[in-house]
């Protein structure tokens, strides 16, 4: 029988859901901390958001397996669990991200040029769904990603 545990590879089209949760809780925690430090530290809230943007960025438009947090989790979690019982379609988790980056790069925008409600009000929007789908698994970007094919024509 073969390992259900994948390897690590920016072509696969399976995400194990463990670190989708992962990912989302790693995200939430970096855009806390840039809502919390916003106002005290403005330079390095700025430059973490930003990271987070190229996370998100990179983890939709080139691959979740290759992404900074996927690689945090084959490295430190991986070893330490099973391997997945299931593995689910990577394509509702990459379009999850790309919202996310969306939200996020806006964000950024109106930070960097002082525009503030809007930038903390998308980043708040950002972290209320990473929060959200790490709490208790709820994908939003995942649920719309079904609801548009299902809604598509064949």
């Amino acid at each position: 029988m073969p390992s259900l545990r994948p390897s690590v590879c920016p072509l696969r089209g399976r995400v194990d859901p463990r670190l989708v949760r992962f990912s989302a809780g790693a995200t939430a925690c970096t855009l806390a901390v840039v809502l919390l430090i916003m106002d005290v530290a403005r330079p390095l809230s700025l430059g973490l958001l930003a990271s987070q943007v190229a996370v998100f960025a990179f983890t939709a438009f080139v691959s979740f397996q290759w992404s900074l947090w996927a690689q945090i989790f084959a490295r430190f979690i991986w070893p330490r669990i099973e391997p997945p019982t299931e593995l689910e379609d990577a394509r509702p988790a990459r379009f999850a991200q790309f919202f996310g980056f969306v939200f996020t790069a806006l964000a950024l925008i109106f930070f960097v040029v002082g525009i503030d409600v809007p930038g903390y009000g998308l980043t708040a929007l950002a972290f209320g769904v990473a929060a959200l789908n790490a709490s208790i698994g709820l994908c939003l970007g995942c649920k719309a990603y079904l609801l548009i094919r299902r809604s598509a024509p064949a």
